[in-house]
Order: C-alpha cells, then sequence, then structure tokens
C-alpha cells in the first residue's frame, strides 16, 4: 500500500554533509520524493511538530538542537513508508541502533540521531500539513 511519510534531516545532518547519503538510502530503497525543502526553523514550528513531547523532560534540549541550524523537511513516498522510513532510520539512540540502519551506521547519540521519521499513517498526515500545508 502506497503511503506518505515525513522526514527531517536534522541540522546534524545537514552540519555534517551527509544529506546525500541519507536521501540516497531512502531513494535506493525504492521511495521517492514527493516535496523536499531546506529551512531553519523556530521554536513555535519546533512545538507544533513535538507537540507531544513539550512537556517532557527530554524536550527543551531538543528544541534548542532542531532549531540550532538548517534542516531538510521531505515528503517521501511508497509502498509501507512510515514503516520502511522507520526501519532504515534505525532505532532512535544511535549508540544502540542496528548497524546497516541510518543512526547505526552514522550516529553515537540519543538527541542528535540524524533523521525524523513520522511513528504511524496519522502521524505523518498531521506533520506533512505542518511542513507541507500546500501538499
Amino acid at each position: 500500500m502506497s503511503q506518505r511519510t515525513l522526514v527531517l534531516l536534522k541540522p546534524d545532518t545537514v552540519r555534517r554533509g551527509l544529506v546525500g547519503n541519507v536521501l540516497s538510502r531512502f531513494e535506493a530503497k525504492g521511495l521517492s520524493i514527493v516535496a523536499m525543502d531546506l529551512r531553519r526553523i523556530d521554536a513555535a514550528l519546533a512545538d507544533e511538530h513535538y507537540a507531544e513531547h513539550v512537556q517532557r523532560d527530554f524536550y527543551p534540549p531538543l528544541r534548542e538542537f532542531v532549531t540550532s541550524g538548517p534542516m531538510i523537511a521531505a515528503v517521501l513516498e511508497g509502498d509501507e513508508a512510515v514503516e520502511v522510513v522507520r526501519a532504515l532510520n534505525g532505532a532512535t539512540d544511535g549508540r544502540k541502533a542496528a548497524p546497516g540502519t541510518i543512526r547505526g551506521d552514522l550516529s553515537l547519540s540519543n538527541r542528535e540521531n540524524l533523521v525524523h521519521g513520522s511513528d504511524s499513517v496519522e502521524s505523518a498526515e498531521r506533520e506533512i500539513k505542518i511542513w507541507f500545508p500546500d501538499l
């Protein structure tokens, strides 16, 4: 079943010059890029995107990180895209993520973990509307 999902290549991905590497993994798997934008976000957009986490202890440093530099927002499409992206991304903590995943191969952090992928079809729909309202 073809789906769309939101992927964010976080500021550490851009800063480390890994954008092409990460995007090529999604494309090599067979996902298509439907929309993509390089942008720097403010605290309000971060709070809207991460609304379910705003009150959590870990959120203030996360907000500081995601607003610290430019990032890539992209909508990817393909068969079971939500699940496929999450599998390619790997576990949230790059120190524990399996080798062969984006985080497992390229990250040593829980917070600066390179990528975000929507965690469900419903989240993808909500997140795509936030980042790409005209799509």
